[in-house]
């Protein structure tokens, strides 16, 4: 064969495989266009826009400013438009069965089998609003960000944004919840994990703490999450009570493409950090009997390794909204925190839309908690309801996160969260301020702030702050 043959081969050849990705990238911008324009139809997460057939799940129209005089260190359901609002109607064991089909199956057992539990059900308000960044990240987003070949961690998007926000499985799905907009800390100058006593006992296990969480992804602007650190938060705790705890502290690095976290623990007793590898996960919590692990705070904390994640879809559901008792940092910790469960005044359930997904243990792995239900809501991607199933497929644990409205943000966030041991009858109430006399602050600048530095969660740094 001549070389000018050749050469008209590899030509014609070259023009082919020109035509192919041609056809291709003109595939992928037509595909990101309609997907665009279906954004446009929702809110800028990803939401509905409008309201449900009978009204009871208004439209959303943003997030609402407090009322005139709110700053930080005051009580923000105070400042809160509808904050004399009285409940609609209240679920108790007497009519729990006639609005089973919107409450999760944890919810249901834990009103039929706790004497004296209910529910108070208020009219519902979307006041979760989206930062016009946030929007245009999320915009940019769509068809852009991706997971890593492992199928659950996140490899790239752009930052302060949701990901997916038309999301087409579990993990998707779950990657907004993780990087929702909180601004870039939120800090604890005191709070306190409570788990409520043994039947039978008044014991509590009260552990008073500071606490701070850093995202470091979080700062206003447009960037890429590969220009960081893959690290999802770090979070710092100090313990000042009781004295099993006190001086203890920890510095942990939640990862966003390891399974396992990196976590630093401060023994006073012994004068030395000590590094945790297998922290994580189902791993019990130091000093709370077994009753709270490290994946169940604010419902669901860590890495998505563990699980098969199944997008079942939405379904309208009473969950905890505009739950302001929760952060009310001047009433009296007994006040709220009962033997049994919290306070019905300290709860507030709306009617909202949520995600449901169903999470499976992988096959190979294990997990105290082989089988779970998770709930997000629609507006802000935010966990406000979980329900764990056992080994046996018996309902183990039911945790409701407690939602508000953020004003130094314009989102939502459920910090405060409480966990109902059903098999046990104990709960876990944490991240809350309830008794503290101190307000949660979410940071949207870092500024100056030592704790908002990645170096303030090593070893060594954890050691000389806590020998002091």
């Amino acid at each position: 064969m001549s070389v000018p043959c050749l050469r008209r081969r590899s030509f014609a050849h070259t023009l082919k495989i020109t035509a192919v990705l041609v056809g291709l990238l003109a595939g992928s911008h037509a595909a990101r266009a309609a997907d665009l324009a279906q954004l446009d139809k929702l809110t800028p997460s990803g939401a509905e826009k409008s309201g449900n057939k009978d009204g009871s799940i208004p439209a959303w129209e943003g997030a609402e400013p407090p009322l005139p005089g709110w700053e930080w260190g005051k009580l923000r359901q105070a400042h809160w438009k509808y904050k004399d609002e009285k409940p609609l109607f209240t679920i108790d064991a007497s009519n729990v069965d006639k609005y089973a089909d919107k409450l999760s199956a944890g919810q249901v057992a834990m009103v039929k089998q706790t004497k004296g539990y209910k529910m108070d059900v208020f009219p519902s308000h979307r006041t979760c609003g989206v930062p016009d960044f946030v929007a245009s990240n999320t915009r940019k987003n769509v068809g852009t960000a991706a997971l890593n070949p492992d199928g659950w961690s996140l490899k790239d998007a752009t930052v302060p944004g949701y990901p997916f926000p038309m999301p087409t499985s579990g993990v998707e799905a779950m990657w907004n919840a993780k990087m929702r907009y909180r601004g870039v800390g939120i800090d604890y100058k005191a709070t306190i994990t409570a788990v409520s006593p043994r039947r039978g006992s008044s014991d509590w296990i009260r552990a008073d703490s500071e606490q701070t969480l850093f995202f470091p992804w979080g700062v206003k602007g447009s960037n890429a999450l590969s220009s960081y650190p893959p690290v999802e938060f770090y979070v710092y705790f100090g313990y000042v009570a009781p004295a099993a705890l006190a001086g203890q502290s920890l510095a942990i690095t939640q990862y966003i493409n390891q399974a396992e976290n990196e976590t630093f623990y401060y023994f006073p007793g012994q004068r030395r950090v000590r590094r945790m590898p297998t922290y994580s996960h189902d791993s019990p919590q130091i000093g709370m009997e077994n009753q709270y692990t490290l994946d169940e705070p604010n419902v669901f904390n860590g890495a998505l390794d563990r699980f098969d994640w199944k997008l079942v879809g939405k379904k309208e559901i009473y969950v905890p909204y505009n739950a302001f008792g929760a952060y009310d940092f001047k009433a009296k910790f007994e006040d709220v925190a009962g033997n049994d469960f919290i306070a019905q005044t300290h709860r507030r359930y709306e009617l909202h839309r949520v995600w449901v997904i169903e999470a499976t243990v992988k096959a190979g792995m294990r997990h105290s908690a082989p089988k779970r239900t998770i709930y997000l809501d629609e507006d802000s991607w935010a966990p406000v309801l979980m329900d764990d199933f056992d080994g046996r497929n018996q309902l183990a644990k039911m945790r409701e996160g407690f939602l508000i409205p953020v004003y130094e943000t314009g989102t939502c966030d459920a910090m405060a969260m409480v966990q109902n041991n059903l098999a046990e009858g104990r709960y876990v109430f944490d991240t809350h301020t309830v008794g503290t006399g101190k307000d949660i602050r979410w940071i949207t600048e870092p500024g100056k702030h030592p704790r908002l530095k990645a170096n303030f969660y090593t070893a060594d740094n954890l050691r000389s702050i806590s020998e002091r």
